[in-house]
C-alpha cells in the first residue's frame, strides 16, 4: 500500500473556464479562485491557499518551510496528516510549489506548462501568429 505523502504527484487535475467572465483576474480574490480550480472542496481551497501563503512568506523571509515541520504545519492548518499530504500533492503535481532539498519552494512550472499550452493551441491548432497571441 502507498502512503499519501509517497503518493505520485507529477500531475493534477485543474479546472479551467471559457467564459472571460470567470476568469482567475477578474475575481475579488484572485489567488482563492485559483485554488478552487485545484481543490474541488471550499475548505481544501482555503487550507492550500494558505500552505501556499505560508511558503511565500517563509520564502521571501529567508526561512523556508522545512518537509520535517509537517506536525507543526498539520496543527496550524487543522488537518489530518492524509489530508496534509493530499492537498501538498495537489500542489506539487501542479507545478505551484516544489519540493527540494527537504524545503518547499513556490514553483515556476504552473506557468510555464500553461504558457506552453496556450501557446501550442494558438499556434498549432488555431494556425495563428504567436506574435498575436
Amino acid at each position: 500500500m502507498t502512503l499519501v505523502k509517497d503518493a505520485p504527484r507529477t500531475s493534477t487535475s485543474f479546472i479551467i473556464r471559457s467564459d472571460a467572465n470567470t476568469r482567475v483576474t477578474a475575481s475579488r480574490d484572485p489567488f482563492y479562485e485559483l485554488m478552487r480550480r485545484l481543490f474541488q472542496d471550499e475548505s481544501t481551497a482555503i487550507r492550500g491557499q494558505r500552505f501556499l501563503e505560508m511558503i511565500l512568506e517563509r520564502e521571501a523571509s529567508g526561512n523556508p518551510i522545512r518537509t520535517s515541520e509537517w506536525a507543526e504545519l498539520l496543527r496550524e492548518l487543522g488537518v489530518s496528516r492524509s489530508s496534509f499530504y493530499a492537498m501538498r500533492n495537489k500542489l506539487l503535481g501542479s507545478g505551484m510549489i516544489a519540493n527540494k532539498k527537504g524545503v518547499y519552494r513556490a514553483s515556476g512550472q504552473f506557468s510555464k506548462d500553461l504558457v506552453d499550452m496556450a501557446r501550442w493551441w494558438w499556434v498549432a491548432v488555431l494556425n495563428r501568429d504567436l506574435e498575436r497571441l
